[in-house]
């Protein structure tokens, strides 16, 4: 087995400060010594080697899998090792999590191509089998290129999902090939284009546009899989060992949206919303965040207010500075043809557009030009962006652009990209972008800059130096039409 030097010695940046005896106190004894920067790069390295040993885990894992198949009975290798399941030994052998043992059978499984995994199980029509690759052999190359992790991996496709069963109806066998052939590609260039955003949205955002995408390609699926997480949707409660009554829930889509919007709207001050100019709601903000209670004491509370106060709830003294409620996002064509889904403001859920249009009836709608600006530009005029600007980045943005930040556009304060006073900048649109409280604040105090050439991407200035791109969100730019369309089979009706 390598010992601790052995593998220290890996890590360029740190295997000079250890002599032939390291151990794990002398590393951390030596990087309290470190440069901010060397202990970053410590960091970075020591991730590049953690992903490379990770691929060999789970291509391990992927073999472990098909060598322990329920066909295979007693015989298989997890069963002979007294293992349930090939997560189950991987998770004894690793002390990993049930969770990530699952995600690395998943991925390892993956990454076995057909023609291996029948050449295991020695099935003479192997040769039969149509040799197409997966539309997910995107996701593959860019694991084995090291441009993905397992985790991002296993997210965008999980939530690109299976493609969709082609309808049975009077199609001949090359209408059908072509019909597959079309969704392969679909998902192929779905896949691509959230590898490259890979670099700059966490796993979780990377499943979230996954899988709003999907509903994208996939409108009809859409409503089906909507539908089938509505019908899942339940509340119970029960006396727990210690004679307290508990409740559990399962939440549809719909109703996971609204219940956020009304924890975010009470809850924002003490979860990093931005801040407020009022003095009024200053004070508000003040005595929320001195409140002793827990967050998760504040949130019983305030559901048990929504819940005593029901249809005549006053806003302002149960929620503070906004009510709370779900805006959606539905892009109609020049025609008033509109999109078959549509998505939330904050966390660009996908919901049906029948959700969309069921809520025209009850709230009504704004209309905004996703391809000018300018009749929402106030110049010099006043300093700060009015409520139909803040719409209008909020639908462009999506929420806090700065790289990795998943923090919904309810979060986020508008910055100017031209400071009103050193560049005599303009609110307008085109020169204002969404940016959580944090980052916001980490921008102005923490010498980084943000800087846009006409109509370009924002980039973003480190104080060093660097630069990189704020790319848009790729949920935006498929419900937009940025990139190649859906095939013709899930394009809306003309």
């Amino acid at each position: 087995m390598a010992t601790f030097t052995d593998v220290a010695a890996l890590i360029p940046t740190l295997c000079g400060q250890l002599g032939d005896r390291g151990d794990a106190d002398l590393a951390q004894a030596s990087m309290m010594l470190m440069t901010d920067a060397d202990v970053v790069k410590v960091l970075e390295e020591t991730a590049a080697l953690s992903r490379q040993v990770e691929q060999i885990q789970v291509a391990a894992a992927g073999v472990i899998a098909v060598r322990s198949r329920r066909d295979q009975g007693h015989s298989g290798l997890s069963a002979s090792r007294g293992h349930r399941s090939a997560s189950a030994l991987i998770q004894d052998v690793t002390g990993s999590t049930k969770a990530d043992a699952n995600r690395k059978v998943r991925v390892g499984e993956a990454l076995i191509d057909d023609a291996e995994s029948d050449a295991y199980d020695g099935d003479p029509k192997r040769e039969e089998r149509p040799t197409a690759a997966p539309w997910y052999q995107p996701l593959r190359d860019a694991l084995r290129d090291d441009r993905l992790t397992s985790a991002q991996f296993d997210a965008i496709r999980r939530g690109l999902g299976e493609l969709p069963e082609i309808g049975a109806d009077a199609m001949d066998a090359d209408a059908r090939a072509q019909a597959e052939e079309e969704l392969r590609d679909a998902w192929a260039r779905a896949a691509e284009h959230l590898i490259d955003e890979a670099s700059d949205r966490t796993v979780e955002e990377l499943w979230q546009q996954a899988r709003t995408i999907r509903d994208l390609l996939d409108p009809e699926g859409a409503e089906a899989r909507f539908l089938e997480r509505f019908e899942k949707r339940s509340f119970r409660t029960y006396l727990g060992q210690d004679g307290q009554k508990r409740a559990s829930i399962v939440l549809d889509d719909e109703g996971d949206l609204f219940l956020e919007t009304v924890l975010a709207a009470a809850l924002r001050p003490r979860r990093g919303g931005p801040r407020f100019v009022d003095s009024e709601e200053i004070a508000q903000a003040a005595s929320l965040a001195d409140d002793p209670r827990t967050n998760d004491q504040l949130a019983y509370d305030l559901i048990m207010d929504v819940l005593r106060a029901g249809a005549l709830t006053d806003a302002e003294s149960v929620f503070g500075t906004r009510q709370a409620g779900v805006r959606l996002v539905q892009v109609v064509d020049v025609d008033g043809r509109r999109a078959p889904t549509a998505h939330s403001e904050d966390h660009l859920v996908s919901v049906p557009g029948a959700v969309a249009e069921q809520h025209l009836c009850d709230s009504g709608f704004v209309p905004v030009l996703v391809d000018s600006c300018k009749p929402l530009d106030v110049g010099r005029e006043q300093r700060l962006f009015t409520p139909r600007q803040r719409i209008a980045l909020a639908i462009r943005d999506g929420g806090c652009r700065w790289k990795g930040c998943d923090r919904p556009a309810s979060y986020c304060e508008a910055h100017h990209v031209d400071e009103w006073h050193r560049d005599q900048g303009r609110t307008d649109v085109d020169r204002g972008i969404l940016l959580c409280r944090f980052h916001h604040m980490e921008l102005h105090h923490g010498g980084w800059r943000i800087t846009r050439d006409r109509d370009e991407d924002f980039v973003l200035h480190h104080p060093s130096g660097e630069r990189s791109a704020l790319r848009d969100r790729a949920v935006l730019t498929y419900a937009f039409g940025g990139i190649d369309p859906p095939p013709k089979r899930f394009r809306p009706a003309a």
